[in-house]
């Protein structure tokens, strides 16, 4: 009979995640996992495997975050233009709390490049979110003609997600607050008719 886990796997998830931000995979140890979650290294193995396994359940609980964060500002009651003045504001206000580390996918994605199936996956899949989600505010703004229609939803959609990861790329190589939010500012004025 196995013994009950004495941790709680949902802190010991998010605060593992919280080391891959900061430190990246490669340069994360499980020294490093193991004195920031209070857990021995055998009980981290079992709960998940190995170091990779974990990390991708870190980056799974990462995307899963930060969609829940924006399909929650886009439920709110606010005309599509608000919605997307939103997301740019909570763009530029997690730059200002993840105080120069970037984006967990797009980090994981320069670090991994092409080479990783699995990562790949869990990057794709939060980019396509998010441009999914702009894409919905984006149609739903042209169907109110607040947004221009000299494009398709799709492909404004696609111009702002690249702004947004460009402004994350942005704030981890250290642009000023001030630079990233131009940039953000500029890019989400060219939506309007």
């Amino acid at each position: 009979m196995s013994r009950p886990r004495e941790f709680d796997i949902d802190r010991v998830l998010h605060q593992s995640m919280e080391v891959f931000w900061t430190k990246g995979y490669k340069s994360t140890s499980y020294e490093d996992l193991t004195r920031t979650t209070q857990v021995k290294k055998q009980s981290l193995y079992c709960a998940f495997e190995d170091k990779r396994a974990l990390f991708l359940k870190a980056l799974a609980r990462y995307r899963e975050q930060c969609i829940a964060g924006l399909e929650e500002l886009i439920s709110q009651d606010m005309h599509p233009l608000q919605k997307l003045e939103a997301i740019r504001g909570a763009t530029l206000c997690q730059c200002n709390e993840t105080m120069g580390r970037g984006c967990l996918m797009v980090n994981s994605s320069l670090e991994f490049g092409c080479n990783d199936e699995e990562v790949n996956r869990e990057v794709k899949m939060m980019f396509v979110e998010v441009e999914q989600i702009l894409e919905k505010v984006i149609r739903s703004g042209q169907a109110q003609q607040l947004i221009t229609t000299r494009h398709t939803s799709k492909e404004l959609a696609a111009y702002l997600n690249n702004a947004l990861l460009g402004a994350k790329i942005m704030e981890k190589s250290g642009a000023p607050r001030e630079q990233i939010d131009a940039v953000l500012r500029t890019s989400f004025a060219l939506v309007a008719p």
